[in-house]
């Protein structure tokens, strides 16, 4: 850890060259976790442009654990969500690329530098993906102890996209508190993204009692709302298909 800054220049200076992947971490109240997701970031083998930690409205020591790290560029918006603290950290984001990472979890430390070679070597693709795994304990050398399989997992913690790509889709819908990853996900496939998935482990993700899915009251009502705002959003998309090919058959007989 080094100096204490809020916003530092010295977190945006000087490692432009190094790398072009801005990362974002979304938090609230993570003081007991947040610096080993840091840690991971930092431990990158490809160091990263910039790193952003979101404090969704702390009430602990999250902003002093953040604060603590001097490449760490900090931002504090009023308690909003997740999905909102993502999207301020893409806006004041200079990186080609964009990564997450949630709080409670972990990157495998040649994530970015595994996934940067896969867009090397297919330079028509939009974003990259992962499998993960999930977790409660670590072994005795501090590993993970996965439980059970390997996943693939389309998740902004397995995802490196480039900035133009992410702008197309849009932002994070932030108006759930969960389900805003699944909207977001189909809102690519719509656009029909060029997008892969490696088959290397390049998440950890932590599993405890404050997970935002198991906390959130009724996520089954978000991600039913979630569906059925992609199911219309694809009616919609049919209808506007169909009325614009009548306009270009009756152009045609004319």
């Amino acid at each position: 850890m080094g100096e204490a800054v809020s916003v530092s220049e010295t977190a945006r200076a000087g490692t432009q060259s190094d790398a072009t992947v801005s990362v974002v971490i979304p938090v609230r109240d993570g003081e007991a976790l947040l610096a080993e997701a840091i840690d991971s970031v930092l431990a990158q083998t490809i160091a990263v442009a910039e790193l952003i930690v979101v404090d969704d409205g702390s009430s602990d020591r999250t902003p002093a654990v953040a604060k603590a790290y001097r490449r760490v560029i900090y931002l504090r918006q009023e308690p909003a969500g997740q999905a909102q603290a993502r999207n301020l950290g893409v806006s004041q984001a200079s990186g080609a690329y964009l990564a997450f990472l949630d709080a409670d979890d972990l990157w495998a430390a040649d994530k970015l530098e595994q996934q940067l070679e896969a867009f090397r070597a297919t330079p028509k693709l939009a974003a990259v993906f992962a499998h993960a795994i999930e977790f409660y304990q670590r072994d005795a050398t501090g590993h993970p102890i996965a439980i059970g399989r390997p996943k693939p997992a389309m998740l902004p913690g397995t995802m490196l996209i480039r900035q133009e790509a992410f702008a197309k889709v849009g932002p994070f819908v932030s108006e759930r508190q969960v389900g805003e990853v699944i909207d977001w996900y189909a809102r690519a496939v719509d656009l029909s993204l060029p997008m892969r998935t490696l088959d290397a482990v390049l998440l950890m993700r932590r599993l405890h009692g404050a997970n935002l899915g198991r906390r959130a009251k009724d996520p089954a009502t978000d991600y039913l709302r979630v569906l059925r705002r992609i199911v219309g959003r694809r009616r919609a998309d049919r209808s506007q298909f169909r009325a614009s090919a009548r306009y270009g058959n009756d152009h045609d007989r004319r």
